[in-house]
């Protein structure tokens, strides 16, 4: 029988803490990070091209050199995820003239860590480790990719970590279930803490995860909070060493292709932050376009800003990014409409779309290709897969109605019947 390890969060509310680029300093010496299992350290190496025996070592982290006027700069990362992720052509119909569409697969960083949240973790779970942590604590909705991807990757390094999920008011003492995220958090053993999205509302992620750290304090533990979707200043250098990634491709690949723009789901700001700035700082130059799947853009402007502040970066998020609204009905709220394309480009490319983040910003995308085909002819887009493909599990229900194909198998009787003929294994 499955631990029952959730519970519905009790509040005391207490101030929330100061907001602060990193939880606390990063610490700068290799001799700082607990030398216990399962921490094994690498000499020096570059993210770009880790072999198989790298995974789960910790590296001394070198940044590109037209990042160095950022700061802070971390000194070390986790490898957790397999880089680089592959860039192919992506075959979409319906493409404006002499448009081409490029996949970053990002959601083939790993299976039970796919996804863009890999990058960010780690450099949030090195900090951690530095600081002597021996849980991790995070928070975001019921069917968060982020939350699972954390609670995967503390365990693979020793650590408990402790899940506050929102859900709907009906089902916040209810047993959350095991549908898609939530089946991977509780078989690693997370701990679950179920919020109703009316008091995430009124009490916000901040002093939700302080309550929740001050509590673990005093049982004697030593916590580190992780922000919704690991987007603060230090999880951006996530996104930063991927357009260092994307670079070193594009130099080695034999088409020497260049992009026109990137185009990107938004949904807690910090992949964005990390994109654009690093874009506009390389020689990528490249174009980025958000589509926010929650809150509007305004919100993801001024959060962006406030990651780039905390990298001192001088950079008005305005000019690096555009970010367009594409959450409709709202967060992990879906339409008929946006399933359907979801499956057609299933159907038609192979790839699948998370109906969460990707899949409403290729939605977006295709819509706005479709308005306005003149502004996207002749140009080449590259697509970041932020992954989520969990997420869809879902939405199976809703999706259950399009997608067919199943028939029982035609078997005339004159076709010879032996017991024993055919072997099931």
């Amino acid at each position: 029988m499955l631990n029952c390890n959730w519970s519905i969060c009790r509040l005391n509310p207490i101030p929330p803490p100061p907001l602060s680029p990193f939880p606390l300093p990063i610490t700068k010496t290799l001799k700082s990070f607990p030398n216990r299992p399962p921490y094994r350290f690498m000499a020096s190496t570059t993210q770009q091209h880790q072999s198989t025996s790298d995974f789960l070592m910790l590296r001394p982290y070198h940044h590109p050199p037209w990042a160095s006027n950022l700061n802070p700069i971390p000194s070390h990362a986790f490898s957790l995820g397999h880089f680089p992720t592959p860039i192919h052509k992506w075959n979409l119909p319906n493409l404006p003239k002499d448009t081409e569409v490029w996949l970053k697969r990002d959601d083939l960083s790993g299976m039970q860590l796919s996804g863009n949240k890999v990058r960010k973790l780690e450099f949030l779970l090195a900090d951690a480790v530095a600081q002597g942590a021996d849980c991790i604590i995070t928070i975001g909705g019921i069917q968060s990719n982020h939350c699972r991807a954390t609670a995967v990757a503390a365990k693979y390094l020793n650590l408990d970590c402790f899940l506050i999920l929102r859900t709907s008011k009906a089902l916040v003492d209810k047993d959350p279930g095991l549908t898609g995220n939530l089946l991977v958090e509780r078989l690693v053993g997370a701990h679950i803490d179920l919020v109703s999205k009316e008091e995430y509302s009124r009490i916000g992620s901040l002093t939700l995860t302080n309550l929740l750290k001050e509590k673990l304090i005093k049982e004697g533990r030593k916590p580190y909070v992780i922000p919704v979707g690991g987007s603060n200043s230090l999880g951006t250098w996530g996104y930063i060493e991927a357009i260092s990634e994307i670079e070193q491709q594009l130099q080695k690949g034999t088409s020497r292709t260049s992009f026109d723009d990137i185009i990107v789901a938004c949904g807690s700001g910090g992949t964005v932050a990390g994109l654009s700035m690093a874009s506009w700082l390389s020689e990528l130059k490249t174009k980025v376009t958000a589509f926010s799947v929650c809150d509007d853009p305004d919100y993801f402007y001024d959060y962006v800003q406030g990651l780039l502040d905390g990298l001192e970066a001088g950079i008005n998020s305005r000019d690096i990014v555009k970010i367009e609204n594409a959450k409709g009905l709202g967060y992990a709220m879906s339409t008929a409409e946006e399933l359907k394309f979801v499956k057609e480009v299933a159907e038609t490319t192979g790839v699948i779309l998370d109906p969460v983040y990707s899949g409403k910003a290729a939605y977006g995308m295709m819509k706005d290709m479709a308005q306005n085909p003149t502004k996207w002819e002749s140009r080449k887009i590259l697509f970041i897969h932020t992954g989520g493909l969990l997420g869809l599990f879902d939405k199976a229900e809703e999706i259950a109605s399009s997608v067919g194909g199943w028939r029982r198998m035609d078997l005339d009787e004159s076709i010879p019947r032996k017991d024993g003929t055919g072997k099931m294994f």
